[in-house]
């Protein structure tokens, strides 16, 4: 793996948020892309009903995205990436303490940011190796390069779980572009046919740097779905180059 940067290849992917679950719904968004607001749940009739159960909105997308990605394959390492994780969750046991009601060990244990990822690896008995990171607005780009270092540790595949949705209203005022829920999954694999390269270098910083259009996932996303070649994103101190090709 080279510090300039890395290449992979996408062998499988599957994405899905609200109102947008086809393959054809996601190639239009593509072109078009246009505001996705929160609606009803997926599914994931794949999971055992016990556990699916314990799952939230955000949860449920992670893990249905996940489980049409990898399509029965087991024993692939996944790295599952979320900017703000169970936000939600969080807001809630926090008002409980500040309520001086006592915390509930469920609600706590389904807020950590490993959450989905822990619930997966159940439902499926898959003791493969799984990371869940959150790093700003910069988390798509690390999961890959977390990826990536699997890859160059000798993993053939590494499933990558990217998946966010809007924020409390406590936290409105802190948001630098507007959140969308939203959920995809990439299988990744070494550098082959058609790969696609994710370079960096520094960039200023945020001074004068207009708000983006779209959360980095939907961005990434974008990028992936439409066939562009190239896409930069500047996400704080640097900047981020995505091509594609030989």
């Amino acid at each position: 793996m080279r510090t300039s940067g890395v290449s992979f290849s996408i062998t499988s992917h599957a994405a899905w948020a609200p109102g947008i679950a086809t393959p054809e719904a996601w190639a239009q968004w593509s072109q078009a892309p246009f505001a996705i607001d929160a609606g009803a749940e997926p599914a994931v009739r794949a999971m055992p009903p016990m556990l699916r159960r314990r799952a939230g909105f955000l949860g449920k997308m992670a893990l249905e995205v996940a489980y049409q990605c990898l399509d029965g394959r087991s024993d692939i390492p996944t790295v599952f990436c979320s900017r703000h994780g169970e936000a939600q969750r969080a807001v809630e046991l926090l008002s409980d303490l500040a309520r001086g009601e006592p915390l509930s060990p469920t609600g706590f244990g389904l807020a950590v940011h490993n959450a989905s990822a822990g619930l997966f690896s159940i439902a499926r008995a898959d003791r493969a190796n799984h990371i869940a990171l959150a790093a700003g607005s910069s988390t798509i780009e690390h999961a890959v390069i977390e990826a990536c270092g699997l890859l160059a540790d000798g993993a053939p595949l590494v499933m990558l779980v990217a998946y966010d949705c809007g924020l409390p209203p406590v936290f409105a005022r802190f948001e630098d572009c507007r959140e969308q829920p939203h959920a995809w999954a990439w299988l990744m694999a070494p550098a082959a046919q058609q790969p696609i390269r994710l370079g960096w270098s520094a960039h200023p910083g945020p001074a004068g740097q207009a708000a983006p259009a779209l959360p980095g996932g939907l961005e990434v996303l974008r990028f992936q779905l439409s066939g562009q070649r190239e896409m930069q994103r500047v996400a704080g101190a640097r900047c981020w180059t995505w091509t594609r090709g030989a």
